[in-house]
């Protein structure tokens, strides 16, 4: 389980092809803390530290996470947010967020506003339950505010501080981004299918 708080900014070091995977070396200043088999969150997804150092920590990435994420696109370079899961006795911010992507999003529009960025990210269509004006989401990791909401769109609006302490500072129009929605929201909306399923049930003769 993690939150949405962006720990540290590390960036691909190598990513390495392997039967139906990739393995990714970070570079991180997270590296030195970190204990093997533990999980972190790369880019919203949640993955297992298997081999670090002073420096680097290594994870695998298996074939289905490539196909419903982004991080098959990462290259040498590319910056990733990372975030450990969360403590039990840790003061608990931003929103819950399992690691588990449910949808890649791409950003439409990124435009600046005196100090802040308002940033576009059109979803699929099947997901319009899930969000709502004013709730909880997770892109690329970061706990975000939806501050508009339309048919095929959300837009957030981004402070100086996220901007320039997560991942955004490289986005640009056309990047994909993992979408995580709200948990609690997700389960609301499971209920309703459900009850309507039902209903469908025993209106028949």
């Amino acid at each position: 389980m993690f939150t949405g708080l962006i720990e540290s900014v590390g960036t691909i070091v190598t990513s390495t092809p392997m039967k139906g995977g990739v393995r990714v070396r970070i570079a991180t200043s997270l590296a030195p803390e970190l204990t093997l088999g533990e999980s972190l969150a790369v880019n919203g997804v949640c993955l297992t530290v298997i081999a670090h150092d002073a420096e680097t920590a290594d994870a695998d990435i298996g074939p289905e996470t490539l196909q419903v994420t982004t991080l098959g696109r990462l290259q040498p370079g590319s910056l990733v947010n990372l975030e450990r899961s969360m403590r039990a006795d840790a003061r608990f911010g931003g929103h819950f967020v399992q690691g588990h992507v449910d949808a890649v999003g791409r950003i439409e529009h990124l435009r600046q506003d005196v100090e802040f960025h308002r940033l576009t990210v059109s979803y699929p269509a099947a997901f319009a339950p899930n969000l709502i004006h004013r709730g909880s989401i997770a892109v690329d990791g970061i706990s975000l505010t939806v501050a508009a909401l339309a048919d095929a769109t959300f837009e957030l609006m981004i402070i100086p501080f996220t901007m320039a302490h997560t991942n955004l500072r490289q986005a640009a129009v056309g990047t994909p981004v993992n979408l995580e929605f709200d948990m609690v929201g997700k389960y609301v909306a499971r209920t309703a299918e459900l009850a309507r399923a039902q209903a469908a049930l025993s209106d028949r003769p």
